[in-house]
């Protein structure tokens, strides 16, 4: 299946994201957030999310569906395009804000900032598992075998450029889960 390593990444990503919506409660809640929980969450944002994963889908499966007859000026292509963008975007504003209240203490960018990253990713991965997924599966069928190597490759090869492995990144998301249910207690 052409899709299984990037809908493993959606997992991951999936539990990350609870996490930082705990996260987003217990900032309302005005508990304090160490940088602990908040560095590993932009890290986890900007690298496993945005360098390693958007990398597979932008340089194995994108361009294995427009070989496929699947254009990327328009449709699903250009609007994934789009959203991995505006993921970016709302990693940096994240990113901003996360130093702004370690050094301030004031969370209410960051809890906007949070939302909309929670919303948009949550979206996001919603139209890949249930449409754009689909389609590759319906439509790469021949060469899965070979996206999937691909996909391999490219990220172990993104991963390897950050210093960090899908193990540490797993593990990560465990802390992340452990450490934001114990600040509510």
């Amino acid at each position: 299946m052409s899709t299984a390593s990037l809908r493993k990444d959606h997992d991951l990503i999936e539990k990350v994201i609870k996490a930082m919506e705990s996260t987003i409660q217990l900032l309302k809640d005005g508990k304090q957030i160490p940088e602990s929980i908040l560095l590993p969450v932009i890290d986890f944002s900007k690298n496993f999310t945005d360098v390693c994963h958007h990398s597979k889908e932008e340089k194995s499966l994108f361009p294995a569906l427009e070989q496929a007859g699947m254009p990327t000026n328009m449709g699903p292509i250009a609007m994934m395009l789009i959203d991995h963008q505006r993921s970016r975007e709302l990693g940096k504003e994240m990113e901003s804000s996360a130093k702004t209240y370690l050094s301030s203490g004031d969370s209410t960018k960051l809890v906007t900032d949070l939302q909309q990253y929670v919303e948009h990713i949550t979206e996001h991965l919603w139209k890949e598992n249930n449409r754009l997924f689909m389609m590759a599966e319906a439509r790469l069928q021949y060469v899965s075998k070979k996206i999937n190597q691909e996909l391999n490759d490219i990220e172990e090869s993104k991963l390897r450029e950050t210093g960090k492995t899908r193990e540490h990144y797993e593990q990560l998301a465990e802390t992340l889960t452990r450490d934001v249910s114990k600040q509510g207690n």
